[in-house]
């Protein structure tokens, strides 16, 4: 499986630690910045990561900005993305088992460290468990094709 991981200048530090956990489990992952702490503009970086998901390019991508609430807004703009704000490890396991979350946001500013590293884990770990959710899913898919 391979990640692509982005943040804001808030989430900067908290991208950093994960991608060490991301290292330690051996996990594949492109940076798709920033690369510094210089203030960014978070949909920038929430695109990327959407865009290189549709494309094929990763399986999941992994978002981190102060709260991790405009990370997830902007990237379900993108088609095909399914962005979960996590807060928790139970939020991210029931986001990938019953919404096939493509996208994880976590807020740096807003979820300790440790509770980051459990949500990473969960994401990435955890399949969609398809049955009665594949047809909620679709009917997401569906909202997207409808204009206006």
């Amino acid at each position: 499986m391979k990640i692509v991981i982005a943040s804001d200048h808030a989430g900067y530090q908290g991208k950093e630690a994960i991608k060490q956990t991301l290292d330690r489990q051996g996990i594949a992952y492109e940076d798709l910045g920033p690369a510094s702490e210089d203030s960014v503009d978070y949909p920038d970086y929430a695109a990327r990561v959407g865009e290189a998901v549709t494309r094929g390019e990763a399986q999941r991508g992994i978002l981190v900005c102060g709260s991790g609430i405009g990370m997830a807004i902007a990237a379900n703009k993108v088609p095909g993305i399914r962005a979960a704000l996590a807060w928790n490890e139970e939020t991210a396991r029931l986001a990938r088992q019953h919404n096939d979350a493509n996208v994880v946001a976590v807020g740096a500013r807003t979820t300790a460290p440790e509770v980051i590293d459990e949500i990473v884990r969960a994401f990435l770990k955890t399949d969609f468990e398809g049955g009665r959710h594949a047809q909620r899913v679709e009917k997401i898919a569906r909202l997207e094709q409808k204009k206006g």
